[in-house]
């Protein structure tokens, strides 16, 4: 928004020139919603407090020792997305198409994470929203931003006929870490479609499972939004009209540096969250944070064309789903449980662990 309102200006107050540059704009996003979650804090942990007196915000299926918590606000991760959207809106080129897909993709997901908390605490109990229902809307919401934003249609008539030619912002491409395009990246085509709804349905749920613990979920996110800023500057960015992506021999993304904004304000909105969610948590994140943040992560490693790589980059939330996977499944086949409890979080906790000493080993 500041760059259409301000670098028109910068003719007359030069000072206004440093809005032409991502760089300057990531950085500007990234201190802003540190500031805003920061500053709001307290204010918002005061409000959930009274909003969610006399309710459970502790999960059913967790060890005995998190009783303790009972009583402590959730829905934090409102004020995340409250930083993260006002930051991206202020300093993102608003023209830029995966902006726009990767903010409307964390808000939906957020809703629809707003509705299961708000479940919990109207009902005064932790079940919430039907898993299938929460995936069913995700994959729902998903296709709608993908085909009302980053798709492209055309309308033109071919021998006297109307034709619909549908064409993807998206990249159909598959890559692979490690391996330069020019030797591998097949096109999937609309094949591509159920691999992106696996990444970012796949990415959001993993967060929403690792969220057990205090700022257990929102310390992988930091690092990831990191990460993801450095991948899309590099995918994007053209230097003296030297492509970096080029250079380097992936995917070359024509706008995705923009993303680099987004990525800066979910960093510093969830440095900010840390500061009131670190051990003991003066608050939780709640599904709606969690299935933001994932939906997030998952929709820029779609637009970035890190897909297969984000598998490295969410270690943590990875192997938290393959957890509870084998629980189930060994459970399920042999009656016998591979873990204390899952995800794996809850497995040390068991074993006698410290929660900080199991949070910051994750982190590591």
């Amino acid at each position: 928004m500041l760059y259409y309102l301000l670098y028109p200006l910068s003719a007359k107050v030069g000072v206004f020139n440093v809005l032409r540059y991502p760089s300057f704009r990531i950085v500007a996003a990234g201190l802003v919603a540190l500031l805003l979650g920061l500053l709001l804090g307290p204010i918002f942990i005061e409000r959930m407090r009274k909003l969610q007196y006399g309710s459970t915000n502790v999960r059913e299926d967790t060890p005995d020792a998190h009783k303790k918590k009972a009583g402590t606000p959730s829905m934090g991760g409102a004020l995340i997305l409250l930083a993260v959207t006002i930051s991206t809106l202020l300093f993102a080129d608003l023209a830029n198409r995966y902006v726009w897909g990767a903010l409307l993709v964390t808000l939906g997901f957020g809703a629809i994470g707003f509705w299961d908390d708000w479940l919990k605490i109207s009902k005064r109990n932790s079940k919430g929203l039907a898993g299938k229902k929460k995936l069913v809307l995700q994959a729902v919401w998903v296709l709608a931003v993908y085909y009302g934003v980053l798709t492209d249609w055309n309308f033109h008539v071919e021998a006297g006929f109307p034709w619909l030619r549908v064409g993807s912002y998206v990249d159909l491409h598959l890559t692979l870490p490690f391996v330069p395009t020019r030797f591998f990246e097949p096109n999937l085509g609309w094949l591509y479609l159920p691999l992106m709804l696996l990444v970012i349905l796949g990415t959001s749920h993993a967060v929403n499972l690792t969220d057990g613990l205090d700022g257990l979920a929102i310390g992988p996110a930091i690092v990831s939004s990191m990460t993801f800023l450095a991948l899309s500057y590099v995918a994007g960015a053209t230097i003296a009209g030297f492509s970096l992506a080029e250079y380097l021999r992936i995917a070359y993304i024509p706008g995705a540096e923009e993303l680099g904004v987004f990525c800066s304000a979910i960093f510093g909105a969830g440095v900010a969250f840390l500061w009131y969610n670190t051990y003991p948590a003066s608050v939780f994140m709640g599904d709606v944070g969690s299935l933001a943040l994932g939906g997030g992560l998952g929709t820029l490693a779609v637009l970035t064309k890190n897909e297969v790589a984000s598998a490295i980059l969410h270690g943590v939330f990875l192997g938290e789903t393959v957890s509870v996977i084998l629980q189930v499944w060994s459970f399920r086949t042999t009656g016998k449980r591979i873990f204390k409890m899952a995800p794996i979080h809850h497995h040390f906790e068991l074993k006698g662990w410290a929660e900080p000493k199991i949070i910051v080993r994750f982190w590591i």
